[in-house]
């Protein structure tokens, strides 16, 4: 299995839009890693987690080929993960494809609460013209598994904006199992239990590190002494030595820049992701 992590931060970008504050300043000067775009990541090329506001960056800098994306899959309805008015986007009058009569409507997953708004607009923007291939709505519900080009994917439930019935994503196929644990803080009890009982061993983990290091975020976010206590614990349940554990989705208000987060996580077995970043396992 392949992930590339393609947005990095949280909603208001880093450096931020607005900010002149030292670390963002720090970022700008010293470019590369240290910039990172909203979060969004993809398996295989195939499987997309999220639809922020910078795709169409990620499309024209960062090597996201929407075409061969079969399913995308929606934590929650914040709109740094979900900009529902680009993927309309997808209908025939804007996107054509070479094989036109091959075309298929891409599935988008979310729970009730996080596609409400998605099918609101679609509806709203399509009336009267809708393009039945462009995309189809599927609500999931979490700890129930679903099958798509191969791929089990469980949506396990997170700790975040709990009016948006926000999940976090366990993704099997070939014998090999990723977590991808964003937007979240410390996981709910069901979902610590549902993990154990599984039994699955996680091949790869990465974790909502929003804060870092400024404080001990445990609710809604997390920061690096709370992924510590993620890791310990998934160690005694899913995990071993050769779990490969990051860290991701980074706010400028967590004090930290790429280069100087690398050694602090790495004093703690975690590697940083950014935007770009590709890992095979």
């Amino acid at each position: 299995m392949k992930i590339k992590f393609l947005g990095t931060c949280a909603a208001e970008g880093f450096p931020a839009m607005f900010c002149q504050c030292p670390v963002c300043e720090k970022a700008r000067k010293k470019g590369g890693k240290n910039i990172r775009t909203r979060s969004q990541a993809v398996i295989d090329d195939t499987i997309l987690i999220d639809f922020p506001a910078d795709t169409y960056m990620h499309v024209l800098t960062g090597g996201l080929d929407l075409i061969k994306i079969k399913a995308l899959f929606i934590t929650h309805a914040h709109d740094d993960h979900i900009y529902p008015w680009d993927i309309m986007y997808r209908e025939s009058k804007y996107g054509h494809l070479k094989n036109e009569d091959e075309k298929e409507p891409l599935p988008v997953f979310a729970t009730a609460a996080s596609g409400k708004d998605f099918v609101d607009i679609f509806n709203r923007k399509n009336v009267g013209e809708k393009d039945p291939k462009a995309l189809i709505y599927k609500e999931i519900k979490p700890f129930c598994e679903y099958e798509i080009e191969g791929y089990k994917i469980i949506p396990l439930k997170a700790d975040h904006a709990k009016h948006l019935d926000p999940v976090i994503y366990l993704i099997l196929k070939d014998n090999k199992a990723l977590l991808y644990a964003h937007d979240t803080g410390y996981f709910p009890e069901e979902t610590w239990e549902y993990l154990e009982n599984r039994g699955v061993h996680l091949d790869f983990v990465s974790l909502d590190c929003t804060s870092v290091i400024k404080d001990y975020a445990v609710s809604n976010h997390m920061g690096l002494k709370a992924c510590i206590d993620v890791k310990n614990q998934l160690l005694k349940t899913n995990a071993d030595e050769n779990t490969v554990f990051i860290l991701n989705h980074f706010s400028h208000n967590g004090g930290y820049i790429y280069d100087d987060l690398v050694p602090v996580a790495k004093e703690k077995g975690f590697l940083v992701s950014y935007d770009g970043a590709e890992f095979k396992f």
